[in-house]
């Protein structure tokens, strides 16, 4: 049966309204990224244009709500990281003892904290503190599914897989402002990656710690403090540059495709860093970053 023509005259809105139920803002952006908006009514209806105005309270500021959800991703994500170190809850033959698997566990908790915490944390305020620098409400909002999964997966598995949860911004941004927000965050991890080369060789140095690498946080004589400070470094080196590329990925809500939608160049080549120094990272070669900061250790 033929198709019927008639059907290509069909209205868009089959049931247009009068009067429409959202207002909605019409933007106009300038070339320096301000947004201008219509107010919609003005002096005997004249209407007027007015650039949006900046965040007007303190941008390092935190609510209880998004204190308490950071709190909880932060313990959860610890929790799961510790579950790493001793390779989850069936991985107990590894170790002489029940108590023992329960004190690396409780011991490697704050190891990992120091370690990996930050790149986390300093990752989110990032985006949070240049969102309010442009005007828009930024708070960090937990994710009790993801927490869960992950947590799980580090029990039964020994590895770690999480979505803490992530910053939510509400407000209305150009997408350059869009794409500085984004990058905000790897560029904390990377900030964070080259601070820890040169102060982790200093630390390992002091306490004589750089030859301390693999060796067990209990010994004969008790704690072995150059083995977890050690890891310290280590992790930190090794998370704020693993979390910084995986966010970097151009593939769904991760930060890369916000980057590459406003810049692919920019995008282009703070992913080539990230990805140079995860390949020395992994070559095991003297330029390695943790070779480098052990090599930093041997000098003082």
């Amino acid at each position: 049966m033929a198709r019927d023509p008639r059907a290509d005259m069909l209205e868009d809105d089959l049931f247009p309204q009068t009067q429409p139920r959202i207002h909605r803002v019409h933007a106009n952006v300038t070339k320096d990224g301000t947004i201008h908006f219509d107010t919609g009514g003005g002096f005997f209806g004249v209407r007027g244009r007015k650039a949006i105005e900046h965040h007007q309270g303190k941008i390092w500021h935190f609510s209880q709500e998004e204190i308490r959800h950071l709190f909880l991703a932060t313990s959860a994500f610890t929790l799961a990281l510790g579950l790493m170190r001793v390779g989850g809850l069936f991985n107990t033959s590894e170790f002489t003892s029940l108590s023992q698997w329960v004190a690396i566990l409780l011991l490697s908790m704050p190891v990992m904290l120091l370690a990996v915490g930050p790149a986390f944390i300093l990752h989110e305020i990032g985006h949070k503190i240049v969102a309010k620098h442009y005007g828009c409400w930024a708070e960090f909002r937990a994710d009790p599914k993801g927490l869960q999964f992950g947590v799980i997966i580090s029990a039964f598995l020994g590895i770690v897989f999480m979505a803490p949860g992530a910053v939510m911004v509400a407000g209305m941004v150009t997408r350059r402002q869009n794409g500085h927000i984004a990058i905000a965050g790897p560029l904390v991890n990377l900030s964070l990656f080259l601070i820890g080369i040169p102060i982790g060789g200093l630390l390992l140095g002091l306490f004589s710690a750089e030859t301390a690498s693999n060796s067990a946080y209990l010994t004969g004589s008790g704690l072995n403090l150059k083995a977890m400070l050690f890891d310290v470094v280590e992790f930190w080196i090794f998370a704020n540059l693993i979390l910084g590329t995986f966010n970097m990925l151009p593939f769904g809500p991760l930060d890369g495709a916000k980057i590459i939608d406003w810049n692919q160049q920019i995008w282009f080549g703070t992913f080539a860093v990230f990805i140079g120094l995860i390949y020395l990272m992994f070559i095991g070669s003297a330029f390695s970053p943790l070779s480098l900061a052990i090599s930093i250790a041997e000098l003082i």
